[in-house]
Formats: C-alpha cells, sequence, structure tokens
C-alpha cells in the first residue's frame, strides 16, 4: 500500500527541479491570502528552503509535498503544519494551479494526504483555517468530512478589509 500514490495524483517530496513550479505558485497573488504572503518570493529564497526542505516533520514541524498528474506534471502543493505529534493534530493547507482547479484535484490530494496523517504519523485530528468567503474551500472540506469548529472574528485583514477564519476540523475515531 502507497498513501501518498492516487488514481490520477501523486504527492512526493518538493526536489529542486521544481523551482519554476514552487516560484510560480509562490508569486501568484491570488494565493497570496491564503498563504498570509504580503510581497513576491525571490528564486534565490526558494531555492534556500528546497535545500531545507527535507527536514524530516518532526524536526520541521511541517511537511510540505508536490501534488503532480501521473504523468508528472507538477498541478498544486499540500501542506501539513503546526504539526503537533504530543497532542496528534496537524493543520492541513492546499493550493492547486489555476488551470487545474476543479478537475478533482484537490479532493484526491486532501484523500491521500489524510489516510497519510492518520495512518504514518498516527494524528488523531486535522484541522484547516479557511476564509468565510471561500465557498470552494468550504466546500472541498466539508465534502472531505470536515466539520466547522468555529469562527474567529475580523481574523485576516486583506485588501482594506477584515475576513471571518473559519476553523474545520477531522477528526480521526
Amino acid at each position: 500500500m502507497n498513501t501518498l500514490k492516487g488514481l490520477h495524483i501523486n504527492l512526493r517530496a518538493i526536489e529542486p527541479t521544481d523551482l519554476a513550479f514552487l516560484y510560480q505558485i509562490e508569486n501568484d497573488e491570488l494565493f497570496w491570502e491564503v498563504s498570509n504572503t504580503q510581497k513576491p518570493f525571490s528564486k534565490y529564497l526558494l531555492q534556500q528552503y528546497l535545500e531545507n526542505a527535507q527536514q524530516d516533520i518532526y524536526e520541521a514541524k511541517q511537511l510540505r509535498l508536490l501534488i503532480e498528474e501521473k504523468n508528472e506534471t507538477p498541478v498544486g502543493l499540500i501542506d501539513l503544519f503546526d504539526f503537533d505529534p504530543k497532542n496528534k493534530r496537524a493543520g492541513i493547507g492546499i493550493v492547486i494551479s489555476q488551470q487545474f482547479q476543479a478537475k478533482g484535484f484537490a479532493t484526491e490530494s486532501l484523500e491521500l494526504l489524510i489516510k497519510f496523517a492518520f495512518t504514518h504519523l498516527n494524528l488523531h485530528q486535522l484541522f484547516a483555517n479557511i476564509t468565510n468567503d471561500n465557498t470552494k474551500s468550504i466546500s472541498l472540506f466539508e465534502k472531505i468530512g470536515f466539520k466547522k469548529a468555529g469562527t474567529k472574528k475580523d481574523w485576516i485583514y486583506t485588501n482594506g478589509k477584515f475576513k471571518n477564519e473559519l476553523t474545520y476540523q477531522l477528526i480521526h475515531d
């Protein structure tokens, strides 16, 4: 059983050869709000990140995986963050390039990473933070089984106004 291989996509560690794709994603202003980014990243800085990206999740407290089609075309990134092995939880986030959205890649990627997290990392729960106006993400996470656990009022300041951030949880029995 390989929990990171799906029917249409694979999840894999990021490689130095992924620099161009990472540069494209990290510098796409449409994703800045969800990634809490405020300025562009240089290729040099991203290359340094890639050189250190192979740290163990227990050391780095995060895991970033590349989502690729079976033909090895990169379509997005999926992350575990705020990894807390003592309390058996982690945050989960995902970004899919615009040209690959609405093709089922996000759903399959989330299902694979959830299975990996519960099977290999022995986690009890995953959480996602989503702004209240991000209806696509809300729908995606609810479809996978995440439940709304709370609302952080005026949590994200963007484009001159505040947005609420919703917290979703998936608890493994």
